[in-house]
């Protein structure tokens, strides 16, 4: 796999009125708050936005939380021709530097976190292991199927827990939304 083109916080924040930002995190995790004029299109999304992306003219910048799943949405832009940069350290990084995220009106819910998700989840499912496995010992393995799953995420950098909690319905964009953040994407890179 080729590595993608990065721009660091700082590169990127000088460069932002003349680039085209793809949030591709949960719409949750957007929610919690995205760089200026980001739009949101969750990484398992993208595939549906290629055709405009394909004919962008724009400089794109893919970002999410740490740059992990901007890196994989360029490797995938890349496999279709589309050329794009992912944001170094993700919102993270943006965050720690002090400059400006936009987070929805008062009064919208904001999601939580996918680190926040998985954590919940392994922890729950690892706590359900060990109580069960007072009845039965066999439930055990619940928590060390959880632990092995872990330990598989960080030596691969990917996370199949995450993966599959993305597509639970409040991680999932509306059919609208995404509709009307194509057609927005469209005017952009046009």
């Amino acid at each position: 796999m080729n590595t993608p083109l990065t721009l660091d916080a700082d590169q990127a924040h000088g460069r932002l009125g003349e680039l085209t930002v793809i949030d591709v995190r949960t719409p949750g995790e957007y929610a919690s708050g995205h760089l200026p004029g980001a739009l949101n299109i969750p990484l398992d999304r993208l595939r549906r936005a290629l055709p405009v992306l394909a004919d962008s003219r724009a400089d794109l910048l893919l970002v999410c939380r740490s740059g992990a799943r901007s890196a994989n949405g360029c490797a995938l832009l890349a496999e279709h021709g589309v050329r794009a940069a992912t944001l170094t350290g993700g919102t993270g990084a943006w965050a720690e530097r002090r400059l400006e995220l936009h987070r929805p009106a008062a009064g919208t819910r904001s999601g939580w976190a996918m680190e926040r998700q998985v954590r919940l989840t392994a922890g729950t499912l690892v706590l359900a292991g060990l109580g069960l496995g007072l009845l039965h010992p066999a439930w055990r393995l619940l928590s060390a199927g959880v632990a092995g799953g872990l330990v598989f995420s960080a030596l691969t950098d990917t996370c199949g827990m995450a993966a599959l909690l993305g597509r639970l319905p409040h991680n999932r964009p509306r059919a609208a939304d995404l509709d009307a953040t194509l057609a927005a994407l469209e005017e952009r890179v046009a």
